[in-house]
């Protein structure tokens, strides 16, 4: 037991130090509130648009908080006179001292592109850090007005990319084409990919779409391997983001439509003249008839059309959700042709455990419904045939009311076809799309998606007991039913891992990929109804099928992809990048000794600008030099294609009971394989002058081996005629040039010019090897139609896809007979020609294209002027080859009258000569916008409001003497200007875009 003076004393000593700590914990507590400093404020961007989300850091220390859903902030500093550093993505960071009045904070975009975040495969990268050949397309630089789908939004704005619209059809797609032709029987259209999974460019609405990135060369679009041939396109979507203020955004426009040129033919007027002037008329043009019909005007419209957008955004520290409803109302120029789409789309995204575990959810909805003037089409285009070679002397009705029909070879009553015909084509698409993915530290992050796709497709369509079919042909009525069904799995896994130490940066992705496709559908038709009052609601009521009249058939097939795939990349200091990946993918339609296939791709990049030797030059912003190599493929073009077939034929009478024949379709290759296209890629990236002159220039050379052909073999050892087997090769290469130019920037006026050019030259190196061959070293393909009947092109070993290949005129004699010069040089006359004496006549592929986009802004007014074009090709102009010509049975064009070559009107039946075949350089006005923002002093609950008015397609300046110089470039023919193609449009937009 202690004693008790010395409890005493330690329990005396015990209080002192008791006091003491508490007096001292007393004084900095009050020394430190008089230190403090309550700081608050609103941080906005340029357009005084409130910024939730914003950090607010006092510098030199970790004192932070953020912003809330209106910008607004509150913080204690541990000082007077804090310095505050406001950060947010993709803006600029803000030093600002406090002087003890409420702050209002203003963050200006960051206006460093390298900084630009740009999408690469299963992934993103710095654009600095890019050293491939990729091009991004933010949803400010779009094209505005009335753009079909998703690819018109960047048509002109990516060096490489051919985007057109040779057909004003209404539910047609735009072309695209990415580098030239990689394939003879494969397509040339690129991987579309939709928020990260395979779609198309109809998935979304353009309206709903926030960028577009452009895989180019091949070592970007190796891991995508079979798939990365001609190239990817990434389309994002307009997403919630966390921490955001609720937004809702309209954007609505109404368009006027018109035919772009009209082709000139002869009126009822021009007709009787030229009965007066003696010529002798025979066929559909024997007579006049009394009527004065503009048989084009009969069966064509001033087309008006409407697309509303709603676009709901938002979201808090936890979750965020955007969703959009679009409707697209299209009619056609065209009488009964028009296309109605309806889409929807939801999107939420959840984190949670501190945001390390993300989950989002999607779906994604839309339907589409069509007339269909065509079986199975929306627009049939024989009808519009029928419009141009009819006698403008014909009434529309006879004089009993009924439709006016002759008896003359293929030549019926186009407004009677149009009326007399009833369809309807109705289209549904669902996505949904679920994926999550968890931060296991600032190192490692696993992402797994899924996806479940379905379309279903149902036609319908009846020509009636009054149609022409039943008046000439008597078929009493005819009707078409079928439907399709398409549904999909898609499924993806990913490893993302990255780590820094000094100045390495280093990452890794690894990842599994599985996709499977099931098509499946029906179709029956039936004719001699006993009344049109079921049209094809009712189709089992026609007595065609006990007349052998009737047909039907069903299908079912699928496909499976599965991969394996890997990336990395490597940058030293900032200057010295390296990215490889590989991808290791199978296939259900590869030969069953060829299932597997690898895709590697490799690219490095040097970052000049960061060198010493340049770190005085302070007008280059950037300098790098890119180098890239990449193989990809195309699969096998066919489900099945590796495999034999067997299908019922005719059927044959056997011991008196009728069986029908089994024939043989298809040899079976089980050496069949994928297209592989080895690409190599050199670029520079530049920026001068505080990137008031940037851009990026590319040279690529692409080689594609194994290219997919169909070849004939004997039969026996073979059961059937054809195979499809790997054994072309083709080659492309091209230049690309991007430059971008900020001539003028001032407070109130900027001027922003963007260019592009490309080249791009192909050539068939082989279409055999030592297994299979063709009998010669070309193949012709191409077909001009009746009563012509000859090919078009020549495809030929050293020479370039798309090549006319026909009779070279030189001259025409007195009497209007064609002159054919011979390959050798000699001239004969057209009626001696044969198909020994055709020659190559030109080429249907443009060698180089090009554009110029400007964009001008004053204070609150904008105007967009896009001009783009295309060089050094040629055009085969089918409506002249047909109809330029007097001594056809129907109406002409007027200029079948003048003078060939200033010698004589042509007496020569109807030819393809080099005489249609037509230079169809041009330059097009393809898009002028001007908007006009309302300040913001004038609104108050609206945060953003602009009115614009755009036209498309305004403008061609070309030689060409067709209806448009865009003409068809896909396939093995380009440059066939068809003469029923469903004409080209010019459209007029008035719209207006609201954010509340």
């Amino acid at each position: 037991m202690k004693p008790v003076m010395q409890v005493f004393k330690s329990t005396a000593t015990s209080c002192y130090r008791d006091k003491m700590f508490f007096t001292i914990l007393f004084l900095f507590v009050a020394f430190s509130s008089f230190s403090q400093q309550k700081i608050s404020g609103t941080i906005t961007d340029k357009d005084n648009l409130p910024l939730p989300g914003v950090s607010v850091l006092e510098k030199n220390t970790t004192n932070a908080v953020t912003s809330d859903f209106d910008g607004k902030f509150e913080i204690n500093t541990k000082g007077n006179n804090a310095i505050l550093v406001f950060s947010y993505v993709g803006l600029k960071s803000k030093e600002v001292k406090s002087d003890g009045k409420k702050l209002k904070v203003v963050l200006e975009a960051d206006v460093n592109e390298l900084t630009e975040v740009v999408l690469i495969g299963y992934g993103s990268q710095k654009k600095g850090d890019v050293t491939s050949a990729i091009a991004s397309v933010k949803s400010e630089d779009f094209v505005q007005g009335n753009v079909r789908d998703a690819a018109q939004l960047i048509q002109g704005k990516v060096a490489g990319l051919s985007v057109s619209a040779p057909s004003g059809d209404p539910t047609a797609s735009s072309q695209i084409q990415l580098r030239g032709f990689s394939s003879i029987s494969g397509g040339s259209d690129p991987l579309v990919l939709v928020d990260g999974v395979p779609g198309n460019l109809n998935t979304v609405a353009p309206e709903d779409i926030a960028s577009i990135d452009v895989l180019k060369d091949g070592s970007a679009t190796a891991i995508y391997g079979t798939r990365g041939t001609n190239g990817v396109i990434i389309i994002t979507t307009k997403s919630g983001s966390y921490n955001s203020k609720p937004t809702i955004e309209y954007n609505g426009y109404s368009t006027v439509s018109t035919i772009s040129r009209k082709m000139n033919f002869l009126d009822a007027g021009q007709l009787r003249e030229k009965m007066a002037e003696g010529y002798k008329f025979i066929g559909a043009n024997n007579e006049d008839f009394g009527a004065n019909t503009d048989w084009l005007d009969e069966i064509t419209r001033t087309a008006l059309s409407q697309t509303h957008n709603l676009l709901f955004r938002g979201g808090n520290d936890d979750t965020n959700i955007s969703a959009s409803v679009n409707y697209k109302g299209a009619e056609g120029i065209f009488e009964k042709s028009d296309n109605t789409r309806l889409t929807g789309r939801v999107d939420v995204g959840h984190s949670m455990f501190d945001k390390r575990l993300k989950t989002n959810i999607g779906f994604i909805a839309s339907e589409q419904i069509y007339n269909a003037l065509g079986d199975g089409t929306s627009f049939n285009p024989y009808i519009y045939r029928q419009a141009l070679i009819r006698n403008p002397t014909e009434p529309v009705k006879d004089a009993n009311g009924k439709w006016y029909e002759r008896d003359v070879y293929f030549y019926d009553n186009p407004v009677g076809y149009i009326e007399e015909t009833m369809g309807e084509n109705r289209a549904r698409n669902t996505r949904f799309d679920f994926s999550m993915s968890y931060d296991f530290n600032k190192y490692f992050k696993l992402k797994g998606v899924y996806t479940r796709k379905g379309n279903s497709i149902m036609r319908g369509f009846y020509q009636t007991k009054n149609h022409v079919s039943t008046v000439k042909y008597g078929q009493d009525g005819f009707a078409s039913r079928s439907a399709e069904d398409y549904r999909g799995n898609y499924g993806e896994f990913t490893l993302d891992y990255k780590q820094s130490f000094g100045k390495h940066n280093f990452t890794a992705l690894g990842g599994y990929n599985y996709e499977d496709n099931v098509t499946e559908g029906f179709f029956a038709t039936n004719r001699r109804f006993p009344t049109d009052a079921f049209t094809y609601n009712n189709i089992g009521s026609g007595q065609g099928l006990q007349l052998g009249e009737a047909g039907m058939g069903s299908y079912k097939n699928s496909n499976t992809l599965i991969a394996f795939f890997g990336r990395m990349t490597y940058s030293y200091d900032n200057k010295y990048l390296f990215m490889a990946s590989i991808r290791h993918e199978g296939s259900s339609r590869f030969g069953e000794d060829n299932k597997w296939g690898n895709f590697p791709g490799v690219s490095a990049g040097w970052r000049v600008n960061n060198e010493e030797f340049l770190s005085d030059v302070k007008w280059v912003n950037n300098l790098k030099l890119r180098a890239g190599f990449g193989v990809t493929g195309i699969n096998a073009g066919q489900n099945y294609q590796s495999l034999s077939g067997l299908t019922y034929g005719n059927y044959f009478l056997n011991d008196g009971k009728w069986i029908r024949e089994l024939v043989p379709t298809r040899n079976a290759n089980p050496d069949l394989k994928w297209e592989k296209k080895e690409e190599l890629n050199f670029g520079l990236d530049f920026g001068f002058l505080d990137d008031r002159i940037s851009g990026a220039i590319d040279y690529y050379s692409r080689r594609t081996k194994d290219a997919l052909m169909d070849y004939s073999v004997p039969t026996p050892p073979y059961f059937y005629g054809t195979i499809a087997a790997n054994a072309a090769e083709i080659t492309n290469s091209g230049l690309e040039i991007l430059l971008n130019v900020i001539p003028v920037k001032t407070e109130n006026f900027s001027w922003t010019a963007n260019l592009t050019f490309s080249t791009n030259k192909n050539r068939i190196v082989s279409l055999s090897n030592d297994k299979f061959q063709l009998t010669n070293d070309f193949f012709d393909t191409g077909y001009t139609g009746e009563p012509i009947q000859i090919s078009t092109h020549r495809v030929q070993e050293g020479q370039p896809i798309g090549n006319f290949y026909g009779l070279k005129s030189v001259d025409i004699t007195d009497d209007g007979i064609w002159i054919i010069e011979k390959p050798d040089g000699t001239r004969i006359p057209a009626t001696e020609a044969t198909t020994e004496d055709r020659q190559i006549l030109g080429n249907g592929l443009p060698t180089s294209y090009y554009s110029i986009n400007n964009t001008v802004r004053y204070k609150n007014w904008d105007m967009n002027v896009n001009l783009r074009g295309a060089m050094d090709y040629q055009i085969l102009n089918f409506s002249r080859m047909f109809y330029e010509n007097p001594t056809i049975a129907y109406n002409t064009l007027d200029s079948a009258y003048d003078k060939v070559y200033g010698k004589a009107v042509l007496n020569d039946v109807q030819r393809y000569v080099s005489y249609y075949v037509e230079d169809g350089d041009f330059l097009k006005i393809d898009n002028i916008t001007i908007g006009f923002t309302l300040p913001k002093t004038s609104l108050k609950f609206i945060q953003a409001l602009r009115i614009y008015a755009a036209g498309n397609n305004v403008a061609t300046f070309t030689k060409y003497k067709g209806i448009d110089p865009e003409v068809n470039r896909q396939g093995l023919d380009p440059g066939n200007d068809d003469r029923d193609k469903y004409p080209s449009t010019r459209s007029f937009s008035l719209g207006l875009n609201i954010t509340l």
